[in-house]
């Protein structure tokens, strides 16, 4: 009966730190925004609505790649915060000012894709602490951009395009967001920064975007690679007519060490979809 109660009592308290693991409440309140949790990761997104960017004669949609994104996970009673900011080059000076002034560490700075207009910074961030401080000091930064910091009016989708083809050579579904459709590859190795574990959602998958335009779509992204993997599927997507755009780390005590390889092409939907097979081929992904 004792090693009963004590049992209870330790799944009591296991169910109350994970109650409280998950009650990111505080956190939306600093954002007036409703986040989303997976792996124990809080995450809050901000597309940048109020850009209008193109490549060529493509209109790149927010969520294909101009999309902000802060993802929280906690430790006990402290916490760890990751990112991506979306930024004008004339926002890039005044954010990084911010950050530093916040006690939040840059992690990167670096273009995602080539030629776009008008052109497109992204900034990674970490930092430590009381996660609804970290909220707080993120948010500061935010407010200096003119990212919109209200949920964008959902437009109504014209239309509904057909991805069974893609998702056939892929050999999975994706997520379908009206004109979009999306994927996430997790790594099956163990990946840790700072020697703690980093869940996929933290920003850890290979991630994989088409936007549908007409007969055609865009691709962009970023594989999530090992140093041995990154010419390999540099080579794999160049041979497929898929232009890497961008190769760099986003983080600075990760382990192993790992290097995010960009992309864009437009072009048969089908076709881009067998380029991008033969690149994940050559990566230890979860297919």
């Amino acid at each position: 009966m004792n090693k009963l109660l004590v049992f209870l009592s330790l799944l009591l308290i296991a169910n109350r730190n994970f109650a409280q693991q998950s009650d990111w409440s505080d956190v939306e309140k600093v954002f007036v925004k409703k986040g989303n949790v997976q792996d124990n990761i809080f995450k809050i997104t901000y597309p940048r609505s109020d850009l209008k960017v193109k490549v060529g004669d493509f209109e790149v949609a927010p969520g294909l790649a101009f999309t902000s994104w802060i993802g929280f996970m906690k430790m006990g009673n402290n916490g760890s915060i990751m990112g991506d900011l979306v930024l004008l080059d004339k926002e890039v000076a005044p954010v990084i000012s911010k950050l530093i002034s916040e006690g939040l560490q840059i992690t990167a700075l670096h273009n995602h894709i080539v030629n776009e207009v008008p052109a497109i910074k992204y900034i990674h961030f970490s930092g430590n602490g009381d996660p609804v401080s970290l909220a707080n000091k993120i948010k500061s930064v935010l407010v200096i951009t003119a990212t919109p910091l209200t949920t964008p009016q959902v437009q109504q989708q014209t239309e509904n395009p057909d991805w069974s083809g893609v998702e056939a050579i892929l050999g999975t579904n994706g997520k379908h967001n009206g004109i979009l459709l999306q994927y996430s590859f997790p790594r099956n190795e163990k990946l840790t920064e700072r020697g703690m574990d980093m869940p996929a959602y933290m920003g850890m998958a290979t991630g994989i975007n088409f936007q549908m335009d007409g007969n055609k779509a865009a691709i962009t992204g970023d594989f999530v690679l090992l140093a041995d993997e990154v010419n390999p599927v540099a080579k794999a997507l160049t041979e497929n007519g898929i232009q890497v755009t961008a190769i760099h780390n986003h983080m600075l005590y990760d382990n192993p060490r790992l290097f995010m390889l960009h992309f864009w092409a437009v072009d048969d939907p089908g076709k881009l979809a067998k380029g991008l097979k033969a690149a994940l081929d050559k990566t230890n992904s979860k297919k």
